[in-house]
């Protein structure tokens, strides 16, 4: 599978690794001697013959696995790569190509943010970028790659795209470590204060490459999972065998012990395929993308390596923010349950749990692309009907011939609706537990789900790909059908 960091640079090969141009930059994000600038020759009226050409930005075309893109790099060697209103002019018409081309654009931002010497100007220029941001979301990709400094309204418009790559090497703050001591009385470094350790964990961050080589890499990775724009053709390749055969190989049989769902995703998708995206922030779920058959898809699975895959208001937002991103560009959604229910508690209420998990129903609810649920081992309660359960909208609904589909875990539901019965008993436990396994047999089953209309099919673990396989190309079939074709 892929990891979501990307070897640095072999100093040996390339000792100015760490050194390039922006210009260098964009040429290892396009393909070989696609990219050709635009605005080359932009001066700021305050500053005169000083100008150098750009701005502190060098913006353009190129293309990326052959397919066209708009791409810019702003330039730290020139007043830190502040941005002023020529500057911002540049990326904003760079950006205003992407959407009338319908083409993809990435960034490449380091910038010590908003120009002092120009002031107003300079903050108007990133509230121009920044409603471009808007107005191009859901309409193209639009991916970030911060391979420096990103300091107060330079952080803005990475938040607001798809994908946000950090170098190890970048970060991303709002006030600096100037300003934090002045204000705050505390020391901090950049790195402390927003690199990519902090950026990976809270979610602003998608993806850490080593260096300027592997953040581009990942940036052309992600473009190989998106269409151009959205409505438009996902890129397919040709299909590829699974690492695993079978989906249930390392899954253990009691619904207590943990395991990491990645072996059940190997046996699902196209070797080497999957990306996870944003593997370090709320890792009790794993979303990424990867191919199946050859298509590329969306992953959303329960984690019960981290906290047994519970749902909390971490989770929740994430799995939502990717949802959406999926639904946007027509990725269907593959989703693995294996989850106790939602994490209990006064820290997670006090988080906006309820919140953050109706997020989740919404994008759900909302997404219209092919969406396909398989329950592994268990599906408790709120949390069963937040991962896209039949009623809230998927297309289909697997279950693995031993999970289990309710309200609650049998134990506990007998604690609820048996006590009474249980507690007066000669041997309390060995009741409880005759009386868990009635309730598990006549509620629980997924045979019992199926019967009831719950479930689409039951399947064998080793049956998995086959069957997403089966029905991903039949909704296709019938998604691309005329209108009116049943």
């Amino acid at each position: 599978m892929i990891n979501s960091t990307i070897v640095a640079d072999d100093p040996k090969k390339d000792p100015h690794a760490a050194l390039r141009s922006p210009r260098e930059r964009l040429d290892l994000l396009c393909d070989r001697g696609s990219f050709e600038p635009i605005r080359s020759v932009v001066r700021s009226p305050w500053l005169g013959p000083r100008a150098e050409d750009g701005d502190g930005v060098v913006v353009g075309l190129g293309r990326i696995d052959g397919r066209p893109v708009a791409c810019f790099a702003q330039d730290s060697r020139f007043l830190g790569g502040s941005l002023g209103a020529s500057h911002a002019d540049s990326i904003d018409r760079v950006m205003e190509l992407a959407g009338r081309s319908r083409i993809p654009i990435v960034g490449l931002i380091e910038s010590a943010g908003a120009r002092m010497q120009e002031g107003t100007a300079a903050l108007g220029g990133f509230g121009r970028i920044f409603r471009r941001n808007v107005e191009l979301s859901g309409l193209v990709p639009q991916i970030s790659i911060v391979g420096g400094v990103a300091a107060g309204g330079a952080c803005y418009s990475p938040a607001l795209t798809d994908f946000t790559v950090m170098t190890k090497e970048a970060s991303m703050f709002l006030t600096g470590p100037a300003i934090v001591r002045e204000v705050a009385g505390e020391v901090v470094s950049p790195e402390q204060l927003g690199g990519h350790r902090v950026h990976e964990r809270n979610g602003v961050c998608d993806l850490v490459a080593a260096d300027d080589r592997g953040a581009a890499e990942l940036a052309r990775r992600l473009l190989g999972y998106l269409p151009q724009h959205a409505g438009g053709e996902l890129p397919r390749t040709l299909s590829a065998d699974p690492e695993s055969a079978d989906a249930g190989a390392g899954v253990p049989a009691s619904s207590r012990q943990i395991y990491d769902v990645r072996a059940v995703i190997s046996a699902v998708v196209d070797a080497g395929s999957l990306l996870e995206v944003g593997q370090r922030w709320a890792r009790s779920i794993l979303t990424g993308l990867a191919r199946c058959d050859g298509r590329p898809v969306g992953i959303v699975a329960n984690q019960p390596r981290y906290l047994g895959g519970v749902l909390d208001a971490a989770s929740a937002q994430k799995a939502a923010r990717f949802v959406e991103t999926c639904n946007a560009f027509g990725l269907p959604l593959i989703v693995l349950v294996d989850t106790p229910g939602f994490m209990p508690g006064r820290q997670q209420e006090t988080a906006g749990v309820i919140r953050f998990g109706a997020t989740l129903l919404r994008a759900f609810a909302a997404a219209t692309v092919p969406k396909l649920t398989v329950v592994m081992r268990k599906a408790y309660g709120g949390a069963f009907i937040t991962m896209n359960c039949k009623d809230l909208g998927a297309d289909l609904v697997f279950a693995w011939r031993d999970a289990e589909i309710g309200v609650m875990g049998a134990h506990s539901a007998t604690g609820i609706i048996s006590r009474r019965d249980w507690e007066t008993a000669d041997d309390p436990t060995s009741r409880r537990d005759a009386l868990a396994a009635a309730y598990a047999n006549e509620h629980l089953g997924a045979a019992t789900a199926a019967r009831l209309g719950f479930v689409d099919e039951v399947i064998e673990p080793g049956q998995t790909r086959s069957r997403l396989v089966w029905a991903l190309g039949m909704l296709e079939s019938a998604r691309a059908a005329p209108s009116g074709w049943q």
